[in-house]
């Protein structure tokens, strides 16, 4: 995961943290006590982006993948109606690093493995992507743009309950009944999960069994890899492409 990975956006004004908490699936009086990990969904439920929340100089900072970036100022744009917000790109960047987190750190809020993040002027810090993968993978962590596909996922399958990325009392957001409701359900049919895999294939791979399709593979590494699959057929062994697959505990 390089620096140049993400994009910062500022949000201020008198209505910012209203505002935000009306979109977003976290509660911001998380704010105080480091990062906010939420999303934006669409009116349906389904994930639009996902970033970090961070107070810093004055401002709520958006930390969001840059992909993803130009199309999350636009929704927030258009959601902005009247209030006293004002939002725009910031001219900061985003270090990483594991281990300690440094004075003007905030450690990440889905896992312990995943380290920090700082917002500075001139970044340099940043974790090698082959080692970001492979934490992504150990932990079950999804990624913007890969195993979180916009206009496509449904956060709850893709683990952001476990991840500290919704929070279930704070009210009313964006897509919060179609969230609510699959929350309430006895239980997921379909979901982000862990597999061994002998061997690889591309990602977003058809992943099948006895001839039916299971799910899709996704990120790989050292002999495992995230993959979205149907439960009730996830058992035994399945296949993508050449490669072999079985489903671990996440």
């Amino acid at each position: 995961m390089t620096t140049t990975d993400r994009h910062i956006l500022e949000v201020t004004g008198a209505d910012a943290e209203p505002f935000l908490q009306g979109l977003v699936t976290n509660d911001l009086a998380g704010l105080q006590q480091g990062l906010v990990y939420a999303a934006l969904l669409s009116p349906q439920g389904k994930y639009l982006a996902d970033f970090f929340l961070a107070r810093q100089g004055g401002a709520i900072l958006l930390d969001v993948a840059a992909g993803l970036a130009p199309g999350l100022l636009k929704r927030l744009s258009m959601y902005k109606l009247r209030a006293a917000v004002e939002i725009a790109p910031s001219p900061l960047g985003v270090a990483q690093g594991l281990g300690k987190v440094p004075e003007d750190g905030f450690a990440d809020p889905r896992h312990p493995a995943l380290g920090w993040r700082a917002y500075r002027a001139a970044p340099t810090e940043g974790i090698d992507p082959a080692e970001w993968d492979r934490l992504r993978v150990a932990h079950a962590i999804p990624e913007s743009g890969i195993e979180l596909i916009p206009d496509e996922t449904y956060i709850l399958e893709a683990g952001f309950e476990r991840l500290h990325g919704v929070d279930f009392k704070k009210g009313c957001y964006v897509g919060q009944e179609v969230t609510a409701r699959m929350k309430h359900k006895t239980a997921l049919r379909k979901g982000l999960a862990r597999v061994a895999i002998d061997g690889s294939a591309p990602v977003g791979s058809e992943i099948t069994a006895d001839g039916k399709l299971v799910g899709r593979l996704f990120t790989q590494s050292e002999g495992e890899a995230l993959a979205h699959l149907r439960f009730d057929r996830a058992g035994g062994e399945m296949q993508a492409g050449e490669a072999r697959l079985r489903l671990l505990e996440t």
